[in-house]
């Protein structure tokens, strides 16, 4: 792997980092931290944070910085929502890190989590939303739902056509995505350190060195760049594609599409998912389509919006939202999905390294699970028995995308 000279000067400020450190003590006896986490994204810095909370020390590194804008986890904005076709997997991840992102935001001044509901709506005879709304009914989650004429009533702002039905999960909402991650690592009273790491390397004593850091177990949580640097592990099983997201800005003292009005809300149609939220933190109306795109590399693809993406974006809100068919474009952002084959999240060790962790796969829902994936990270770190979720395992990860999870 070519390192730039930008590169090779973080990873000589990451040495000098590293070095103070270990004449703080911070260190455990054979010189070396307990964990180092590679990528401060959101796996990474709740993976973090979790380790901290189980007293052991850590090291979080990053070459580009927290919540930065051309990661996975960077810009406004991200759904927090429950319903994943009765999925009980991620049904109950997400349920689990919905409660730790409220605490977080919570402890911040100004709010991580909004929680402006999240309103679904699809044909009536679509399975994906009559299954997830059953799992919402079994555990006991706060919910309102309708035919037509209540969506209609509910929500006028909206072009709903006919045969449609919905529902609203009355607790779930918007999280703010780079802040949040920022807030995170502040949390964990942690320093992200500007190393541009590679792959391992193992220590005659058992530990392993990064960046010039030396620890007992390595958490790599890379995001798009973990195929970059496990590519014979990888390559192709994560699979980083162009994703472009659209800020409208509604009339002078309109307020239909911002909360309470509007709640985030997701139009979906047979795998086909239109989603969106409602003016917050001055950012305007936003929308996207939840497609994969071209395959991209996250350093350098062009990160301008396309004339053809902002005319289906218009195109859509004539139909669907016509208060705003009108609007200026305020601003536009393109960031990335880290596919797996079919949506499951990695979550392994590296073959041949029982202490080297491979956690990735966000696929573009990933974000909302950040707590839990990190709670469950850790929890491995901590037991090396502790048997791996089949579904995240490295052995169910094909080289050939087919999307399934939703």
């Amino acid at each position: 792997m070519r390192v730039s000279r930008r590169e090779a000067l973080a990873v000589g400020a990451g040495m000098a980092v590293a070095a103070g450190a270990q004449a703080s003590g911070a260190t455990v006896p054979n010189g070396a931290v307990d964990v180092a986490v590679i990528g401060a994204g959101v796996f990474g810095a709740w993976t973090a944070w979790h380790l901290k909370n189980r007293g052991l020390t850590v090291r979080l590194l990053d070459q580009y910085g927290a919540g930065n804008a051309l990661s996975s986890s960077g810009g406004e904005s991200r759904v927090i929502r429950l319903s994943y076709g009765g999925d009980p997997l991620y049904s109950q991840l997400a349920r689990e890190a919905l409660g730790q992102w409220a605490a977080l935001s919570q402890r911040q001044s100004r709010p991580i989590l909004h929680r402006t509901g999240v309103l679904w709506f699809s044909p009536a005879d679509d399975s994906y939303m009559a299954n997830s709304l059953a799992w919402l009914r079994a555990n006991g989650v706060a919910h309102e739902t309708g035919d037509l004429a209540w969506l209609r009533g509910r929500f006028p702002q909206i072009a709903f056509r006919d045969g449609e039905r919905g529902f609203v999960e009355n607790d779930s909402g918007a999280l703010i995505a780079g802040r949040g991650v920022q807030a995170v690592v502040a949390d964990a009273q942690l320093a992200v350190e500007p190393v541009a790491a590679g792959p391992p390397r193992r220590s005659s004593d058992g530990a392993y060195e990064v960046g010039g850091i030396r620890a007992n177990s390595l958490v790599y949580a890379c995001g798009p760049w973990l195929p970059r640097l496990f590519p014979e592990v990888l390559e192709g099983r994560i699979v980083a594609t162009r994703q472009e997201v659209y800020h409208f800005g509604s009339a002078p003292g309109d307020r239909r599409f911002a909360p309470p009005e509007l709640p985030v809300w997701a139009d979906f149609n047979a795998g086909d998912l239109v989603y969106g939220f409602p003016e917050l933190e001055g950012q305007g109306f936003k929308l996207a389509f939840d497609r994969h795109g071209a395959e991209v590399d996250p350093d350098t693809q062009d990160r301008r919006v396309s004339p053809e993406g902002v005319a289906a974006a218009r195109a859509y809100l004539a139909e669907r939202f016509p208060g705003l068919g009108d609007a200026p474009l305020i601003h536009g952002r393109v960031c990335q999905y880290e596919n797996s084959s079919n949506g499951d999240f990695l979550l392994d060790r590296l073959p041949g390294h029982e202490r080297v962790w491979l956690v990735g796969g966000g696929s573009g829902h990933g974000f909302k699970h950040g707590p839990a994936v990190g709670l469950r990270v850790a929890a491995h770190v901590a037991d090396a028995i502790l048997p791996i979720e089949p579904r995240f395992a490295l052995a169910g990860k094909a080289r050939t995308q087919a999307r399934t999870i939703y």
